[in-house]
């Protein structure tokens, strides 16, 4: 299974609209609250022109593109954390996804009301956030009781683990985010079994109407303005344009649609990249008359972890890796001229893959 993101927002805030453009699929959207009853989840293919420009060179019979898992989390609202709307059983969904898709309602429809009676993304945000804080407070607050017990019995990492904690719930209680405590790796051993909601990476899509896709509204000036400085990555995107390029089956019409739109590439492409880099991940290619494909791994893997993505045997039997960069195979045109102009590699097993690499993986088993 691929790593998993999840799309988050408050009821109504165009969510399923997204995931659907995202996904291919076509599950059911409401304009009533609460209405949906279940997470969906999807595996959607992450765009990158690269494989087809590597084809031009090196003809194949298929092209395959790596994946990233998206999951689509029923709207939140006041009192999840009790239980309340979507309840309990969503918040565990998020609990299980690796970073977070905030979805921020920046449009005005009368056919489609606001579950608090007006259009404010900002306070949107701040509710979604509470909800998420709450959960964490009380995570954090179960385990105090256990480290306390095992204090009182004179165990000294229990104690200390009690005052890393109270940090934490100090910051909570102060409607802070995890993710926002700057917390050294010695102090993260004592909430990485948490699971933390809060903890998670997360990007803001601002949802707008059709004639602010290009330059934003009012209400995304108000979000942008409310995380100024925090390093958030804000995507505008109109879901309901999106929903209508999706229905387009050819390329033709999808592109001459687009240019109608003023738009390069429909926004989703733009937001699956931007989930792929919030996830820490990286792409490297393997390249042959079979397949040109696409594969994902984390940052900083080493070559022989690397082959694992590929196949376990090729991990368990590495013996070298043969490496060539994107830029030199299309600059070269092929593996002899890469060879020819010195642009040819062979790394051993704790070379850092980069991404862009074309790797040929030597192993024996």
């Amino acid at each position: 299974m691929p790593l998993q993101c999840g799309i988050i927002g408050i009821t109504n805030s165009g969510k399923t609209t997204i995931f659907n453009c995202l996904s291919g699929t076509k599950v059911e959207t409401s304009s009533y609250a609460f209405s949906a009853s279940k997470s969906n989840i999807g595996i959607i293919q992450v765009p990158d022109r690269r494989l087809y420009e590597l084809e031009k060179f090196q003809k194949t019979e298929r092209i395959v593109h790596t994946t990233v898992g998206i999951v689509d989390i029923p709207g939140l609202a006041r009192g999840s954390n009790k239980g309340e709307g979507v309840g309990n059983k969503f918040l565990a969904d998020i609990r299980n996804t690796d970073a977070l898709i905030h979805v921020l309602r920046c449009f005005d429809d009368d056919n489609l009301p606001h579950i608090d009676g007006s259009v404010d993304p900002v306070r949107d945000m701040e509710t979604v956030d509470l909800e998420l804080q709450v959960k964490d407070l009380e995570s954090v607050e179960k385990k105090m009781e256990r480290l306390e017990r095992a204090a009182k019995t004179g165990d000294k990492d229990a104690a200390h683990g009690i005052e890393v904690l109270k940090r934490l719930k100090h910051h909570f209680e102060n409607f802070g985010n995890a993710r926002t405590l700057d917390l050294s790796p010695e102090e993260r051993k004592y909430t990485d079994d948490l699971f933390l909601l809060t903890i998670k990476p997360v990007m803001y899509v601002c949802n707008v109407d059709d004639k602010s896709v290009l330059k934003g509204n009012p209400y995304v000036e108000k979000v942008k303005k409310q995380l100024e400085g925090t390093g958030s990555e804000i995507l505008i995107i109109a879901g309901k344009l999106e929903a209508e390029i999706a229905e387009l089956e050819s390329p033709e019409d999808r592109t001459a649609f687009l240019k109608d739109a003023g738009l390069e590439e429909p926004g989703v492409d733009k937001l699956v990249r931007s989930a792929y880099r919030m996830l820490n991940l990286l792409t490297f290619f393997t390249v042959g008359p079979k397949e040109i494909r696409a594969w994902t791994i984390r940052k900083g893997m080493n070559a022989q972890q690397a082959s694992g993505a590929i196949h376990s045997d090729l991990e368990r039997g590495f013996i070298r890796a043969e490496v060539m960069k994107y830029e030199d195979f299309i600059r070269y045109g092929s593996e002899h001229a890469c060879r020819e102009a010195g642009r040819f590699f062979v790394e051993g097993k704790n070379y850092i893959v980069e991404d862009g690499d074309i790797l040929h993986i030597r192993f024996n088993v």
